[in-house]
């Protein structure tokens, strides 16, 4: 009787093995979900309820695989979501900042187009934010899309999805659904209307959510991030400048406002999903293309490289499964791709620079993981100074202990935390002679993957 239980256990094992690299008789659907600023603790199921109440995101984070240490290509949406939509960092692209660059789709194939070849059915709905036509199929490779124009808001999605649920197919599908908010959260900030309604006036003070533990600037500070930050919050654009504490608490209550918001239709697309019983055989990857900064260090938006901005959620969801946990590095840029590639059995384009994850569902302890990652960004977004646009651009990297960035303007223009015992990043330690050999591993890291990778910005590192 034993022997007859093990050998059952073991035919389930490896039938679920089978199946999630793609072998399985009727290969997987993929839901990608993408918000748009959303932080990566800001889910209630990191916070808890007292402030903000995220069920939907929640369930993912709660029958899946949920990576806390995820960071995206770049904090801003376009060379974010070009980064993960091809699987090559933004510096390949060519593509730092949120432009109107168009890349060559054969030198660089999208996710669409990679699908579409396999076989698959191909949809994209809600915002899109990426360097191909989105009017010309053949570069972008989506079957289906929901406005060719514009965005849209995220309360018409839910039934876009219904109607490309409801489509009569014998292909698997990939759709993609790209929600706006929070992102919300910069008009709101500016006192402008909110695209997908009102959220209501923020409560009494003895009802807001506390300031961030990080919301002063850190201790040494460079001058060039003092001055960035002037620069930038002098564009009418990012008008927090002048906030006083209570408004930073209210801008919290709303960012979380809004975060609900996307919550809600989210859980509407999954409802839809579980009624045509297409949760079953359906891949679900969560993530947002980058963070918010909430005040941290008197910020918003994003841009920069500190937590709120650069560190995104990442989950990974199958047919209801179990809540694990994993620490190690993702690079949601680059990863994406090879994971959902190679959970539907898809060859991984040579060219892809990340990792698959999708050995997380059945031995998550031998998921693939980094030394470091790196992340670009350039801060273009600021006031001229001397009548000239500035467009510092740098680089970070992230360890297993340490914070490092640079850029290529400005004096001080490096900056290093210890992540693990200042995880709000309120202490600057490139000066501090106890972190001399800390300063030059990371600096070596950093030039290491420059080389390896190509980057141009290795004229501007310390090796």
């Amino acid at each position: 009787m034993r022997f007859k239980f093990l050998i059952s256990v073991v035919t389930i094992h490896i039938l679920i093995l089978v199946s999630l690299n793609g072998f399985a008789q009727q290969k997987p659907n993929v839901l990608f979900i993408m918000t748009d600023e959303l932080s990566a603790e800001t889910m209630s199921i990191n916070l808890g309820t007292k402030f903000i109440n995220t069920p939907n995101i929640d369930y993912l984070a709660s029958h899946g695989v949920r990576f806390t240490n995820a960071y995206c290509a770049n904090p801003l949406c376009v060379p974010s979501r070009s980064s993960i939509f091809t699987g090559r960092y933004p510096h390949e692209l060519g593509i730092q900042n949120n432009n109107d660059t168009l890349i060559d789709p054969v030198i660089f194939p999208s996710m669409g187009t990679l699908f579409k070849n396999a076989g698959y059915e191909t949809g994209y709905i809600g915002k899109w934010h990426l360097p191909y036509d989105r009017n010309k199929e053949e570069t972008h490779g989506f079957d289906y899309m929901s406005n060719k124009k514009g965005n849209g808001t995220d309360s018409l999605l839910p039934n876009y999805a219904k109607y490309f649920f409801e489509l009569k197919r014998e292909k698997p599908f990939l759709l993609v659904m790209s929600f706006l908010n929070p992102h919300n959260i910069c008009q709101w900030a500016r006192g402008d209307e909110l695209p997908d309604g009102a959220i209501g006036n923020p409560p009494s003070v003895d009802q807001l959510p506390p300031l961030r533990e990080n919301a002063l600037p850190s201790k040494n500070e460079t001058e060039f991030m003092a001055m960035m930050r002037k620069l930038i919050q002098a564009n009418p654009a990012f008008p927090v400048g002048n906030f006083s504490d209570q408004k930073w608490r209210e801008y919290i209550w709303s960012y979380y406002r809004l975060v609900e918001k996307v919550d809600a239709e989210i859980g509407k697309v999954l409802n839809i999903m579980r009624q045509k019983g297409l949760d079953k055989n359906t891949l679900i990857v969560f993530t947002s293309d980058h963070g918010d900064l909430q005040g941290a260090h008197r910020w918003n938006q994003k841009t920069v490289f500190y937590e709120e901005a650069s560190k995104v959620p990442f989950i990974m969801s199958y047919n209801n499964g179990k809540q694990l946990k994993s620490e190690v590095f993702v690079q949601s840029g680059i990863d994406v791709i090879p994971t959902i590639c190679d959970f539907a059995g898809i060859p991984i384009p040579v060219t892809s620079k990340g990792k698959s994850l999708a050995s997380a569902f059945t031995q998550i302890n031998e998921v693939p993981n980094r030394d470091y990652i790196v992340v670009s960004d350039q801060l273009s977004q600021g006031a001229p100074v001397n009548g000239q646009q500035l467009n510092p651009e740098g680089r970070m990297l992230r360890n297993k202990q340490f914070k490092y960035w640079i850029y290529n303007y400005g004096k001080e223009s490096e900056v290093l935390y210890d992540i693990v015992n200042d995880p709000g990043e309120m202490v600057n330690l490139i000066n501090d002679p106890n972190y001399t050999t800390a300063l030059k591993n990371c600096r070596a890291q950093l030039f290491s993957w420059a080389k390896e990778y190509k980057d141009p910005f290795i004229k501007y590192l310390v090796n």
